[in-house]
């Protein structure tokens, strides 16, 4: 039996309390490392204040600025068609001619009325003035004079009677020529040459339409009604009373957008109790009668405007069981911070906060499902899309 030295049992003892030490501080060493957090990593965005414009799109139809139904005011036979139907007229043109040949004579009639009626006050007058003498002289009687000055007064409106038949006439006369009422694009004819019309009728001959500027009528919200006064008067408008919006954009049906922009006229004063909408009515310059009566356009109104506001994305924003707002904030020692914000309403990809942020702030807009308040992140600056 071979027996172990005193001396060499004691080293073999002391090395392996050395390695038993050793391994113990690793050990505690290795829960040390995993105790301390590990930070998050998380994209976030800067954010910055700017003055931002609210809008609003609106359904709409164009109409046309002016309308006039062309109707004849004579009756007669038409004998011309002077215009191309879907061409521009003027105020004046001549548009149709009917047959002149009768009231032409009416004229010539009422001429003659008026030349008898002129010489017969020339005779009364001179009658009355030779009675005037008469009568001072006691030459005839009271009577004979009083008799004389009613035949002149007489005449004199007989001949005022006739200076109305003449003018009657001439305006019967000028009313076979039938002239457009006001500028615009014609449409098409109901009648042609050797039709009939008459006075007053009820059927119309063309219709004019005048296109340049258009009507844009628009439908507001009732909610919105006040907001969009309150900016028109902001804008300046030229009468207090009577405040007019600009920077109106319209866009078609197809997507493209309207050069020109639209003024708002005038808001209805009633509210629809069905819709509950309010009708607008702008004013868009239409140069080059691009436009026609009847399209369907989106209206982008600007109802108010917020100096300074935030636009956070979406995805950054979330809502608790009452309906607040939040986003996580990255402070100064990268741990998350809740706040309580006021979202407005989207815009885009955005959301319009009002308040509850300063400038600077960093949102957080990844990773939000891997941390909480308090978390230790690593934040990593993206671009705002």
């Amino acid at each position: 039996m071979t027996k172990v030295l005193p001396r060499y049992r004691n080293s073999m003892i002391a090395i392996g309390l050395a390695l038993a030490l050793t391994g113990c501080q690793k050990e505690a060493s290795d829960n040390v490392t995993n105790q301390q957090p590990q930070a998050v990593a998380v994209d976030t965005v800067v954010l910055h204040s700017q003055p931002i414009e609210i809008t609003d799109q609106l359904p709409g139809r164009t109409s046309a600025y002016r309308v006039a139904e062309v109707r004849p005011q004579v009756e007669g036979i038409i004998i011309k068609r002077l215009f191309v139907e879907g061409s521009n007229v003027e105020k004046g043109d001549v548009l149709y001619q009917i047959d002149p040949a009768t009231y032409e004579a009416n004229l010539e009639s009422a001429k003659a009325d008026l030349a008898s009626a002129q010489a017969t006050l020339v005779k009364s007058k001179l009658q009355a003035d030779r009675y005037a003498g008469l009568v001072k002289n006691r030459a005839i009687s009271e009577q004979d004079y009083e008799d004389a000055m009613a035949t002149y007064r007489a005449a004199q409106a007989s001949v005022l009677a006739a200076k109305a038949a003449v003018k009657t006439a001439q305006i019967n006369l000028d009313y076979t020529k039938i002239k457009a009422p006001i500028s615009g694009r014609i449409g098409k004819s109901t009648v042609t040459e050797g039709a009939l019309v008459t006075a007053n009728q009820s059927d119309y001959l063309a219709t004019i339409r005048q296109l340049d500027p258009l009507y844009v009528d628009i439908s507001q919200p009732s909610s919105t009604v006040l907001k969009l006064r309150q900016r028109a008067k902001a804008q300046g408008g030229d009468d207090a009373k009577n405040p007019k919006l600009t920077g109106i954009t319209l866009t078609l049906d197809d997507g493209s957008k309207v050069d020109q922009k639209a003024t708002l006229q005038f808001a209805d004063v009633s509210v629809n109790e069905s819709t509950g909408t309010v009708n607008l009515r702008a004013l868009l310059p239409n140069p080059d009668d691009t436009l026609l009566p009847g399209l369907y356009v989106r209206a982008t109104v600007p109802v108010d405007y917020k100096a300074k506001a935030f636009l956070v994305p979406q995805a950054a924003v979330s809502r608790d069981t009452q309906g607040r707002a939040h986003v996580n904030i990255v402070n100064s020692n990268n741990k998350v911070e809740d706040r309580v914000v006021e979202a407005d309403r989207v815009m885009g990809q955005n959301w319009l906060v009002t308040s509850g942020l300063k400038d600077g702030d960093q949102v957080v807009v990844t990773g939000l499902q891997k941390i909480q308040t308090g978390s230790l992140v690593a934040p990593k600056e993206v671009d705002k899309k």
